[in-house]
């Protein structure tokens, strides 16, 4: 028996609603690494068919291990689910049971014979291309043919993809219907104990791409590879590695390519410390048994190269050295996700925050060190709160950092502490492009005062709607195109929210979602026509308010 927590809870919930409310597009779930995404189909599917047992789903991701982890959660919802597995990986080829869970590389190969399913579940949804022609949008494409009414369910990490920014932007998914991503629920998430946090470390070795190679949107792999594997760079950057990591129980390292891969686990052995180097050309046989090793803390490093970015479960982890830099956001975070899973020593009781927090605190991993000689938190920003990838044309901007004079280490502009030895920061921003440190988990503006946030529910009396517009106040131009103004009632308290109908990316999605949970009529084009079709939404019976900021903001509506 699994024992859900609150947020899974609101995820099952969000998902049920979406459906109920009529939505016919596809949903998605987008939580941090290590929160527990792999419950959430578990729940639903069992729940589903004990209501509908004629229900057909499945369950796809693109690697073995995925395949794996998330089969052996439905069985520990469901012990007798009438479930099967679909990979040349795991040698199973079971196509005819009610639920199916399978990998993309070998389904793909002959859709027809899974017949009519109901839904289907993608894991590291942010993989899905919109290319049609890509391996996802084919299979669905096929099913589709047989059940034109198919439901396709998303979960990710990260809810973006290079190059096309949210993956609501015009792809498959049409709504996130439940987001911890953001830089607030993320930091809730570490402060509740459900999360582990990242410390970040400055390194004196940094790796240096000014000479590399971009192939859209990357670094080409061989010209990077060429840059940074170096005998000189790689020893200097494994002396850090091994100073810093002296008390630190699993490893976690990240290489530029195949070579790379290796040479840093021969370096690795000639310091006395065993490390095996999982990529593509080690036998399936090695790589698996070297996992394995690592998981049982047999083995206290590895080194992977493009292996181990994405569905690989280890809770142990709790150093990281990065020699890989990248262009690609949603590989930055998912990397360092690997680090955020929290191990919860025995004897607490967690499901209060306070036992899960001294659990953490009595265990041998109280957080995750993070060397990050590649620059990419300089370069992408910290994986709470990155540079958001733009579509194809679109300037992505320079993060800011400033330096804290105590210790070395980079922050966030936005930060009043020093995200390494706490020391506050008095004066001037400095501005360096130097790697190192910087803030991996960022802290808001408000949350470097208050670090938990406030949530209260409001009974809501009734609900205006205005027009509104920024205007700066000098030269009375307008700052934005029209907005709705929502003023909530709620007794002698008022909160206000702001929707834009004519926005993009993010904002318009925002848009978007906010009017489909308030009526099932299509949804304006516009502002102005927004406000002529009030009549048609439904007013929610309470809300909940991150009351202490300074603007308070609107967190969840309950009809």
């Amino acid at each position: 028996m699994i024992n859900l927590r609150p947020y899974q809870i609101d995820g099952l919930n969000a998902i049920w609603d979406y459906y109920e409310k009529g939505n016919k597009g596809n949903a998605c779930l987008a939580w941090p690494t290590g929160t527990g995404k792999s419950v959430v189909p578990a729940i639903f599917i069992e729940s589903v068919m004990r209501l509908w047992p004629t229900q057909r789903f499945l369950m796809i991701t693109h690697v073995k291990e995925l395949i794996q982890q998330n089969y052996n959660v439905l069985l520990k919802v469901w012990f007798n689910a009438p479930v099967g597995i679909y990979s040349a990986g795991l040698k199973q080829k079971d196509y005819a049971h009610s639920i199916v869970y399978g990998g993309i590389q070998s389904m793909i190969k002959n859709p027809m014979q899974f017949g009519f399913r109901d839904i289907i579940f993608i894991d590291e949804a942010h993989l899905i291309s919109q290319e049609d022609s890509s391996m996802y949008l084919t299979f669905i494409a096929a099913m589709k043919l047989i059940n034109p009414n198919l439901k396709v369910i998303g979960l990710t990490a990260t809810p973006f993809r290079m190059g096309q920014g949210y993956i609501t932007d015009g792809g498959l998914f049409t709504d996130i219907v439940h987001d911890l991503t953001s830089m607030d629920n993320f930091n809730k998430l570490i402060s509740d104990g459900y999360l582990a946090p990242l410390i970040p470390l400055r390194t004196k070795t940094e790796l240096n791409v000014n000479e590399v190679s971009v192939q859209k949107g990357e670094f080409v792999a061989s010209s990077l590879q060429k840059a940074v594997d170096k005998q000189e760079i790689t020893y200097e950057a494994l002396k850090e590695l091994v100073a810093a990591g002296q008390n630190r129980r699993s490893w976690l390292i990240f290489a530029s390519g195949i070579d790379h891969a290796e040479h840093i686990a021969e370096m690795l052995g000639s310091f006395g410390i065993d490390c095996a180097p999982v990529h593509s050309k080690r036998d399936a046989n090695y790589n698996d048994a070297a996992l394995e090793a690592f998981k049982a803390y047999e083995l206290r490093s590895i080194v992977s190269y493009s292996k181990i970015t994405t569905g690989f479960d280890h809770i142990g982890v709790d150093l990281i050295g990065d020699l890989m830099p990248t262009l690609s956001i949603p590989r930055h975070v998912q990397k360092y996700g690997r680090g955020e899973r929290p191990v919860y020593a025995d004897g607490y009781d967690l499901n209060t925050k306070d036992g899960r927090l001294a659990s953490i605190a009595a265990s041998f991993k109280q957080n995750c060190l993070v060397l990050d000689y590649a620059r990419n938190t300089l370069r992408l920003g910290p994986i709470n709160d990155p540079q958001i990838p733009r579509k194809k044309g679109e300037g992505q901007g320079e993060v800011p950092i400033k330096i804290c004079e105590s210790c070395g280490a980079y922050n966030h502009t936005r930060v009043q502490f020093c995200c390494n030895c706490g020391e506050e920061f008095q004066f001037q921003v400095k501005f360096k492009a130097r790697a190192g440190s910087q803030e991996i988990i960022r802290k808001s503006k408000e949350a470097s005062q208050v670090e938990t946030p406030i949530i209260e529910l409001f009974d809501v009396d009734r609900v205006a709607y205005d027009r509104h517009i920024k205007i700066d106040r000098k030269t009375k131009a307008h700052l934005s195109a029209p907005m709705i103004k929502v003023q909530y009632m709620c007794g002698l308290r008022t909160f206000n929210e702001f929707i834009q109908m004519q926005g993009t990316g993010l904002i318009l999605h925002k848009a978007h979602e906010w009017w489909r949970m308030r009526t099932k009529e299509n949804i304006p084009s516009t502002t102005d026509e927004a406000l002529t079709r009030l009549s048609e939404l439904r007013v929610p019976r309470k809300i909940e308010v991150h009351v202490n900021l300074k603007y308070p903001e609107i967190k969840r509506v309950i009809w």
